[in-house]
């Protein structure tokens, strides 16, 4: 996640969040007691991207250029660079953990900065490109859970590094979408880390929370535990794809399908669905004097549903798979627009079994327009540049006595941690 040095003098920040759906810019200023001042925001329809992935690179980099322009001239400012999600799918999480010796002394800064530096350097990448490299847990002579060793005494020190890396070509493929458009790259962010600060507070990240991002062509399922995300997994299925159902179903436009999924559509019923009609508007202009086709609202429902169903059982594959289970397993967070369908918390909530709500990005001053969970991921890139999170990749290595080890169930022993009240 290299970042480009910017002068003292320019203090916004730009975060752009390319979709299968739709291609959407904000720039914010950074107060000094950590707010952001939303300054102009931009949007347009994404044309050419396609599961997340850059497909056309054209079309992608012109709706990329319209959208910051737009902002930009709300905001009445021109940016040079920005921050841009990553929101394709096979993202991996991994932890690896080092250790060094201490001898009993007092940790200083330079003893953890040895210790993360031997930290990035232990990490491989396995042929992937990493966008991220966080220091986790720390460890105390035994003693899990640490958050701030700084001051205390140890034999030994050790760190969990959550890695999150992505295949090389589809993240150089945004790189050079973005800077086609004439824009620096400050970082790639994974969607996960970015929508996780929008949306989550900061008990919940705490306590253990499943983050499902519903994309329009992919869902990404995130579990927090002890303040940071520790494990995530991307499904190449979204909000596209009952989009899709409808139109092939009854034989509609994709612009139509989508329009009833958002005006008519729900997860959940009720006993008039079989009494609402519903006009359809057919793919191929009727001849004159044929009356349009109308179906129930139950119809639609049953289409819905039926992709729902798969949806969600993946959803609680991928959370048994992250060790998302227990009393520990108990909050999931709704976010992307595909959360924005009707009824789907209620209709998660009964086939999760776990409390189900829809976050909604939580930043003063923002737009009406994008105040949706749609919007999660780009305020909280906007979040994550003003926040300057701590990237390994960033420290520089002293000489260190180092033990490498494997991290093991980074979930398991952040709930033990939580629960011994760290």
């Amino acid at each position: 996640m290299k970042r480009i040095q910017t002068p003292p003098a320019q203090k916004l920040v730009t975060a752009l969040d390319i979709g299968s759906s739709k291609v959407s810019a904000l720039i914010a200023e950074p107060r000094e007691n950590g707010e952001l001042r939303i300054l102009g925001t931009g949007q347009r329809q994404s044309q050419g991207v396609k599961r997340g992935f850059i497909a056309d690179m054209e079309r992608t980099e012109v709706a990329v250029r319209e959208a910051v322009e737009q902002a930009e001239r709300i905001a009445a400012t021109n940016i040079e660079s920005v921050f841009v999600g990553y929101s394709a799918g096979g993202l991996v999480s991994t932890v690896a953990s080092v250790e060094v010796e201490i001898g009993g002394r007092r940790i200083e800064k330079e003893h953890i900065d040895a210790l993360l530096g031997v930290g990035r350097d232990s990490i491989d990448p396995e042929g992937r490109m990493i966008l991220h490299a966080m220091p986790a847990l720390y460890t105390l002579d035994g003693l899990e859970g640490v958050k701030k060793p700084l001051g205390l005494h140890a034999d030994r020190l050790a760190v969990d590094i959550h890695v999150i890396a992505a295949e090389p070509p589809p993240v150089r493929n945004l790189d050079l979408c973005v800077r086609s458009a004439h824009l620096g790259v400050d970082a790639i962010v994974a969607s996960p880390v970015a929508a996780g600060k929008a949306c989550l507070s900061e008990e919940e990240r705490e306590l253990g929370v499943a983050l499902v991002e519903l994309g329009a062509g992919v869902t990404n399922i995130s579990v927090f535990a002890g303040g940071m995300l520790v494990g995530l997994k991307s499904l190449p299925l979204g909000g596209i794809d009952i989009t899709d159902d409808i139109a092939s179903a009854f034989g509609t436009r994709r612009a139509e399908a989508e329009r009833m999924k958002c005006f008519y559509g729900s997860a959940t019923t009720s006993p008039r669905d079989n009494h609402d009609m519903i006009e359809l508007a057919p793919i191929a202009g009727s001849e004159e004097g044929t009356e349009a086709a109308r179906i129930t609202r139950a119809q639609l429902i049953a289409v819905i549903r039926q992709r729902l169903e798969q949806l969600t059982g993946d959803i609680a594959v991928a959370l048994k798979e992250l060790g998302f289970a227990g009393p520990f397993g108990r909050q999931v967070v709704l976010t992307g627009g595909g959360s924005e369908l009707k009824g789907i918390a209620d209709y998660a909530q009964g086939v999760l079994g776990r409390a189900v709500r829809v976050g909604r990005p939580q930043l003063a001053g923002l737009p009406e327009a994008h105040g949706g969970p749609a919007f999660t991921t780009l305020v909280g890139l906007a979040q994550f540049a003003a926040s300057n999170e701590l990237d390994l990749r960033q420290i520089v290595a002293p000489g260190a006595i180092v033990h490498k080890g494997n991290g093991g169930n980074l979930v398991q022993r952040l709930i033990s941690a939580v629960k011994s009240g760290f």
